[in-house]
């Protein structure tokens, strides 16, 4: 069996979406390291919350928490970005009025110096995304899209709730179901690194 055989044996007869949808998203990265934001310093990533906060300012104050969940990355992660942005002076964190524990993100000078590149370089990705796919068709995309990230989403919250099961020992006599969760998030990670 060739490995075009094995592949749909193993996906139903289907792509598997997962690896497409990973193929794209290198190929975004490397295409948007290749011709931008060399100049200004700031990753892909980066990019994306500093045009996220560049948008929402002044109107809505934006927070850590604003940014994790729209991005839909972890805490450690979001910390991690905004250290690194904080450090090559795109941000500054301001403590809020309301409650000293919580930071206000700002853009600074150096952020909106930019902004005009970082508005263009997102729109040049996105037009090169689309290239060859009439309107229809990129909506239907994006909305299917988003549905499964819903549904990743939803299986996320369900992981993480039978990880906080299995670690309080809280699983059923024999319900194996929950048990082997994390082993195939494991192997499922494994499977698109």
């Amino acid at each position: 069996m060739n490995e075009k055989e094995w592949r749909q044996e193993e996906t139903g007869g289907s792509e598997d979406a997962g690896r497409i949808i990973n193929i794209v998203s290198h190929q975004l990265k490397r295409m948007i390291s290749f011709y931008t934001w060399k100049d200004c310093g700031l990753t892909t990533m980066q990019n994306r919350v500093l045009h996220y906060l560049l948008a929402h300012i002044p109107e809505t104050p934006v927070y850590q928490k604003d940014i994790e969940r729209e991005f839909r990355v972890s805490k450690s992660t979001v910390t991690e970005i905004l250290q690194l942005m904080e450090k090559n002076g795109f941000i500054v964190r301001e403590s809020s009025r309301r409650d000293g524990r919580m930071k206000r993100i700002l853009p600074t000078e150096k952020s909106f110096a930019i902004q005009m590149d970082v508005r263009e370089n997102i729109r040049m990705a996105e037009e090169k995304l689309r290239a060859g796919i009439g309107d229809e068709d990129f909506h239907t995309c994006l909305m299917v899209l988003k549905q499964m990230s819903e549904n990743l989403s939803r299986e996320e919250k369900e992981m993480n709730l039978c990880g906080h099961a299995a670690q309080n020992k809280e699983i059923p006599q024999g319900d194996t179901s929950m048990a082997i969760r994390p082993i195939i998030r494991k192997g499922r990670e494994e499977m698109y690194e």
